[in-house]
């Protein structure tokens, strides 16, 4: 079931995720980044749940400092304080190689293994084209906020680079 092909492929896509949502974040302004359309906390957000999505063992998940478990509190409190973009752009290149280091590893068992936390109970390889598109969709949500405050967005990335 998990060959080499599939993994290189769910990777180059997964990864192509990943790559938008980095330049997205890469070409928000200062003047944009802590503005009542909280550009920094989607990026963070999506950031958060990769990293969580990414964790085989999600009652174990925790971010790196200087992160924080806020995104689990069910009243939608923000995070202490506003992230600043390197911040978020070291996260990101953290939980690219968790992802890539993930999917490179996968096996048939880890793949249909549970991943069970709270909402989501879905086998590993499902969890990944979950977060694979939760992702994207903040990748396009920050797109959308470029084009619409600066005329500007990033360009579609076919694959991973």
């Amino acid at each position: 079931m998990i060959n080499q092909q599939l993994k290189e492929s769910i990777w180059n896509q997964f990864g192509a995720s990943i790559d938008m949502l980095e330049n997205a974040i890469q070409l928000c302004p200062k003047e944009l980044w802590d503005t009542e359309q909280n550009f920094w906390y989607w990026a963070y957000h999506g950031l958060f749940w990769l990293d969580c999505y990414l964790t085989l063992e999600p009652e174990k998940f925790s971010p790196q400092p200087p992160f924080t478990l806020s995104e689990f509190d069910p009243s939608g409190k923000m995070p202490d304080r506003t992230y600043t973009k390197e911040e978020l752009l070291d996260y990101l290149q953290a939980s690219r190689k968790k992802c890539k280091d993930l999917i490179t590893e996968l096996t048939e068992e880890v793949a249909l293994k549970i991943w069970s936390h709270e909402y989501k109970n879905y086998p590993v390889v499902e969890m990944l084209l979950y977060n694979m598109r939760h992702v994207q969709h903040h990748a396009a949500q920050l797109n959308l906020l470029l084009r619409q405050h600066i005329n500007d967005a990033p360009l579609w990335v076919s694959r991973a680079k």
